[in-house]
């Protein structure tokens, strides 16, 4: 007899015993990803979820959620004012349909109109940032009609065809043979660049800062000069802002910094408040040219659900205010303070804080170090999950939503975490 939960159940949190929930998890979600985890001691399983804090699913465990999964919880888990829209949303709207006009699509589209880098006019809604990237690549190719795509070294821009072929080859070697057309230069390195555009160049895509890579920093004038590249040979700049935007490192979008405007740019993951998964690709008017013969040419049954996009619309309404901004750029100058001190306390571990905003990166004197750290920042409280492509490498990703109360506790528990890390390598 299947086991299901009633209608009737007090909570949807903790219906299992732990037990049962690996059990049911190993057997049916991932038997590799259970292993894995329970040969790391880190069997945890989320329960309850409130601003920077989860629980275990026993309640005896609460960890301090500084991955925010890449960008996910930028505002924590369940936000307060984004869970009302939501469910202001759910009591009038449903996903919506595709096929028709849509006035909530039209809203949010409006708005990212007026909040996005200069001239990027049009936005097309997917479920998630490698959707996204799907389309920005397939846009780029239907308006120059060139094959090729040059990207980063190390980056990585989801799990789906065109964006995994864009990105490592480990994310897609065991499934055989990448998409055709995609080559890869280093991460600032524009001589490389110079040397890979050519006249089959559709577009240059580039996480703006590479999250996956370890939070590497652009160096100054690298963008200005990838931009300057595309401009000259007729190559589009697509900018990957799917964990870097959205107000992570103190501008509404990183490449504020840079002062460069891209042809394309890609949003997501924060983007749904963690509640309600919406992406959206948004890009210059002459490029909508591509869906004119046939605009039905390109489609997502669940991109921009209507409900969706009212939590979007939430989300930049308290991500844009400069108010927020300048909070996370105060809280920025005080980790930075902070780890200036811890790296007076740990100078044979630590070599650097990988920092714009509150995207960060704790880089570390070897490759072990960073699976170390993670194991040591869970016992220590904290969730922090080092980089896939550079395992020297944290990611910390604090919610933006962090006080100066919250920081200096933040601190207090990474400094516990790189002793544990110390140790482990004898120092």
């Amino acid at each position: 007899m299947v086991e299901m939960i009633g209608t009737t159940t007090a909570s949807l949190v903790g219906t299992k015993t732990r037990q049962k929930t690996l059990g049911a998890f190993s057997s049916h979600v991932s038997s590799g990803k259970a292993r894995f985890y329970n040969a790391a001691g880190l069997d945890f399983i989320p329960g309850r979820r409130e601003g920077l804090y989860i629980w275990d699913i026993d309640g005896e465990k609460r960890l301090i959620d500084c991955h925010c999964n890449g960008g996910l919880y930028n505002l924590g888990h369940r936000h307060p004012a984004v869970l009302a829209r939501l469910r202001q949303a759910l009591d009038e709207l449903d996903i919506g349909n595709h096929h028709l006009i849509s006035e909530h699509r039209a809203q949010l589209a409006q708005v990212l109109a007026t909040l996005a880098p200069a001239q990027l006019s049009f936005s097309v809604f997917g479920v998630a940032g490698g959707e996204a990237i799907d389309l920005a690549i397939k846009v780029a190719r239907g308006y120059t009609g060139r094959e090729k795509v040059i990207s980063a070294v190390g980056g990585f821009h989801g799990h789906t065809g065109l964006a995994l072929a864009a990105g490592e080859e480990k994310y897609y070697t065991p499934f055989g043979p990448p998409a055709p057309g995609f080559f890869k230069v280093p991460f600032n390195d524009l001589t490389a660049m110079a040397g890979a555009i050519d006249e089959h160049t559709a577009a240059v895509l580039l996480e703006t800062v590479p999250a996956t890579y370890g939070i590497l920093i652009p160096e100054d004038g690298y963008l200005a000069g990838v931009r300057e590249l595309c401009d000259r040979h007729g190559v589009l700049l697509i900018s990957d802002e799917v964990q870097a935007g959205l107000g992570r490192t103190g501008q509404l979008w990183a490449v504020q910094h840079y002062d460069v405007q891209p042809d394309i740019l890609v949003t997501g993951k924060g983007l749904s408040g963690g509640l309600y998964p919406i992406s959206a690709t948004c890009f210059r008017a002459e490029l909508e040219e591509v869906f004119h013969p046939d605009p039905f040419i390109h489609i997502s049954t669940f991109g921009g659900s209507e409900a969706g996009c009212q939590v979007a619309l939430k989300v930049l309404e308290i991500t844009a205010d400069p108010a927020f901004l300048a909070h996370i750029q105060k809280m920025a100058v005080i980790f930075t303070a902070g780890f200036d001190e811890l790296y007076e306390r740990h100078p044979r571990l630590l070599v650097r804080l990988r920092q714009l905003g509150l995207m960060m990166g704790i880089e570390m004197v070897n490759e072990h170090c960073g699976p170390l750290f993670t194991r040591a920042a869970f016992d220590a409280g904290l969730l922090c999950v080092y980089a896939g492509n550079d395992t020297r490498v944290a990611q910390f990703l604090p919610p933006l939503i962090v006080t100066e109360e919250n920081a200096g506790e933040i601190l207090q528990r990474i400094d516990h975490a790189l002793t544990g890390v110390s140790r482990s390598l004898g120092f």
